[in-house]
């Protein structure tokens, strides 16, 4: 059996670098959220069931997207220089074989969503059909990261559903298990993800418009950086009225307060817009997440 790749790559090294193993951050921008939500609708530690299977689902579905996304945005990344060598775009791997990895792993994720209830299954095959809906958004939307806002934040309703879903096919079971909370949670949410995925989209402005792509960063022009910190801004503010309403206390509200602090240090990295500045605040950015994660767990933590 033929293990090399063009290059003289293993096959496992091309498999590794198709779902970014050596590059966690997008993992870590996707957990955060949906761990604080799971903490959030449990009221506290959710048991280790849970936990391991948003844990590791939620790896498994960002490696899957990874697949999906790098298959649809071949033609494109082939004239990014940051993107050219990735296994896909470079002909190292096949379309086929990038799209049978991401459905696997797409059915394990699935796999373990079925240990918990009925509503977070079918809450589930949503989260789906917005992951595949993000890669050809960058062709229609002007604004796409809107679209990848919902599907890096449907792990919100997800955990609650999860948590508080049932085995009922009724509407009324399927919608309570979702209640306007988690929608607030998603809601604010997908502020930072505007953030962060604008910031990112600043580092390939340039070849973005070479080609014709559509993102945030070419959207919002000059107004670019204004328009990130505001973002962050709305989704601190989401998340605090949240917590307001929830009666937490000081413990939620300092790991807000970190995690404006984290924002306010990106607005120097981003503002002169320079590619490696932009990378750095997006590389970074899943440290506010996490930042908000502590907050969530110290609160539910008193008694």
């Amino acid at each position: 059996m033929d293990l090399t790749a063009g290059g003289g790559r293993s096959r496992l090294a091309l498999y590794l670098d198709l779902i970014r193993w050596d590059r966690p951050a997008g993992t870590l921008l996707l957990l955060w959220p949906t761990l604080s939500a799971l903490w959030i609708a449990s009221g506290g530690f959710p048991g280790w069931r849970l936990l391991a299977v948003f844990v590791v689902g939620t790896f498994l579905m960002r490696s899957a997207g990874c697949a999906t996304n790098d298959v649809a945005d071949r033609e494109f990344d082939r004239h990014v220089k940051r993107t050219a060598k990735r296994p896909v775009t470079s002909g190292a791997m096949s379309v086929a074989e990038a799209l049978a990895a991401g459905a696997a792993l797409a059915l394990v994720a699935f796999a373990l969503v079925l240990t918990t209830n009925l509503a977070a299954m079918l809450w589930s095959v949503v989260a789906l059909a917005v992951t595949l809906v993000y890669p050809l958004s960058k062709r229609v939307f002007a604004m796409p990261q809107a679209v990848l806002g919902i599907a890096f934040s449907f792990g919100i309703p997800m955990a609650f559903a999860a948590v508080r879903g049932g085995d009922s096919w009724s509407i009324g079971s399927l919608a309570g298990a979702v209640p306007a909370l988690a929608w607030w949670l998603l809601f604010g949410n997908l502020f930072w993800v505007l953030a962060y995925d604008t910031e990112y989209a600043m580092v390939d402005r340039d070849d973005d418009l070479r080609i014709g792509i559509k993102t945030s960063a070419i959207t919002l022009g000059r107004f670019d950086v204004a328009a990130v910190m505001a973002f962050y801004v709305a989704f601190l503010a989401i998340w605090a009225n949240v917590g307001v309403a929830l009666g937490y206390v000081w413990p939620y509200f300092a790991g807000l307060v970190v995690a404006a602090a984290i924002g306010g240090w990106h607005f120097t990295l981003i503002r002169a817009r320079t590619r490696e500045g932009c990378f750095r605040a997006f590389r970074l950015n899943h440290w506010l997440g996490f930042a908000v994660f502590v907050g969530v767990v110290a609160q539910l933590s008193l008694r």
